[in-house]
C-alpha cells in the first residue's frame, strides 16, 4: 500500500510541473510576441533586437559646420528610432581620407561618409558634370538643382556602386590660397603648385588655367603646404579657416571657381539591412540635418573671410572680366569631359540650371 501511494504521488508532481512549465512557456511565447509588436512601431527598440551602429566619419575637424551637421544627424536618428540605431561620429579624418572612406562603405565596414562629389567622380564618373568650373552661379540655384529631380538622378546612379545617396549637403564655392602671389588674373595662375582633389577634372582645369596642379588627400595637405610641397590649395572659407591654412598661407582669391556639394552617402548593405520604417527615417534625417548644415555653412563663410583677413591675409576681388577669361581657358576642359560623361545628361543638368536661374 504505501509504496502504491508513493507512486501516486510521484505521478501527480511530475504532473504539476509539467503544467507549470507549460504555463510559462506560453506566458514567454506571448511576451514574445508583444516585443515583436513594440519593434515595429519604434523603428526597431526592443531588448530583443540588436542595437545597429552608424560609424560615420568625415575629413573636416569638429568645428567645421559638416560634424555640427552629423551630429544634427545623429540626434534626430537616435530620438527617432528610440535608441535602436547608435550614430558613432568621428571628424578629422579618424576613419580615413575620402576615398578609404567611401570603399569601406562599399565593403560594409564603415555605415557614412559625407564626401564632395569630386572623390565620388572615381567611382561613378558621372558626378564629374557637378565640378565643372562656373557651373552653379549661386547657392540658391544650386539647392534646387540638386534636390529636384535631375539631382536625384544622380543619386541613383550610387546603388550600382554599393553606395546609397540620402541627401546633398553644402561645401560650398571653392575659392583659392597660395603663398606665391596675389591671384588677380589667369595669368597669375602660371607655374603655382596647387593642392586638388584626386579628380582628373581638376587636375586638367587648373593645368588649363596655367597652374601646377598636385593631387593628394585632404589630411596631408597642411604639412604639403608648411614644407613647400604646393605653393596653395583651394577649398570653401570656412575650410580654409577651421583647418588655420592662414598659418601657412597669405593670400586668398574670391576665385569662386567650383561650387561643390557634398553627399551624404550610407553603405547599401547596412541600408538594406533596416527596416523600411528605419530606411526612411536615416533618409529624413540625412535631408534635415543637410538643410541644417548647408545655412551653418552660409553663415560660416561669411563670417571666415573676414577672419581670414583678420589673420593676416591679403584677399584679392577677382573681376567679372578676369573671371571669364578663367571660364574661356577651361571651356575646352569642359567639352572634353561633357562627351565622356554624355552630352545629353550635361545638357540636362545646364537646362536645369538656366530654369532654376529664371
Amino acid at each position: 500500500m504505501k509504496k502504491l501511494l508513493a507512486v501516486f504521488f510521484m505521478v501527480m508532481l511530475v504532473f504539476v510541473v509539467t503544467a507549470c512549465g507549460n504555463e510559462n512557456a506560453s506566458n514567454n511565447e506571448g511576451n514574445s510576441t508583444e516585443n515583436t509588436g513594440n519593434t515595429e512601431n519604434n523603428g526597431g527598440d526592443s531588448a530583443d533586437v540588436e542595437e545597429k551602429v552608424i560609424r560615420a566619419g568625415i575629413g573636416l575637424n569638429d568645428q567645421h559646420p559638416q560634424y555640427k551637421g552629423l551630429l544634427k544627424f545623429k540626434e534626430i536618428v537616435e530620438e527617432k528610432t528610440n535608441g535602436a540605431i547608435k550614430v558613432e561620429t568621428y571628424h578629422s579624418g579618424q576613419l580615413g581620407d575620402d576615398r578609404t572612406m567611401t570603399e569601406a562603405l562599399q565593403f560594409g565596414t564603415q555605415e557614412v561618409t559625407i564626401p564632395s562629389t569630386a572623390p565620388i567622380a572615381n567611382f561613378v564618373k558621372e558626378f564629374s558634370v557637378f565640378d565643372f568650373p562656373f557651373l552653379f552661379p549661386n547657392e540658391e540655384v544650386a539647392d534646387e538643382v540638386l534636390d529636384g529631380p535631375v539631382g536625384q538622378k544622380f543619386l541613383d546612379m550610387l546603388p550600382d556602386q554599393e553606395l546609397m545617396g540620402l541627401a546633398y549637403w553644402e561645401n560650398g564655392f571653392r575659392d583659392l590660397t597660395n603663398s606665391e602671389r596675389a591671384v588677380a588674373s589667369a595669368a597669375d595662375f602660371d607655374g603655382l603648385k596647387i593642392r586638388t582633389m584626386e579628380n582628373d577634372l581638376h587636375l586638367d582645369a587648373f593645368r588649363a588655367l596655367g597652374a601646377n596642379p598636385t593631387p593628394m588627400a585632404f589630411t596631408e595637405l597642411f604639412t604639403a603646404l608648411q614644407q613647400g610641397t604646393v605653393d596653395g590649395q583651394e577649398n570653401p572659407y570656412a575650410t580654409i579657416y577651421l583647418q588655420k591654412f592662414y598659418e601657412v598661407q597669405s593670400h586668398v582669391s574670391n576665385t569662386h571657381h567650383i561650387y561643390s556639394p557634398f553627399v551624404f552617402l550610407m553603405s547599401k548593405s547596412f541600408y538594406d539591412g533596416l527596416t523600411e520604417e528605419q530606411q526612411q527615417i536615416v533618409k529624413d534625417a540625412a535631408i534635415e540635418a543637410g538643410q541644417y548644415e548647408r545655412q551653418l555653412n552660409r553663415e560660416a563663410n561669411d563670417k571666415y573671410l573676414a577672419d581670414l583677413q583678420a589673420e593676416g591675409m591679403t584677399f584679392t576681388e577677382i573681376t567679372p572680366e578676369a573671371r571669364q577669361e578663367m571660364v574661356d581657358l577651361i571651356e575646352p576642359v569642359i567639352a572634353e569631359y561633357a562627351e565622356s560623361i554624355g552630352n545629353d545628361l550635361v545638357d540636362e543638368v545646364y537646362q536645369a540650371i538656366e530654369d532654376a536661374s529664371k
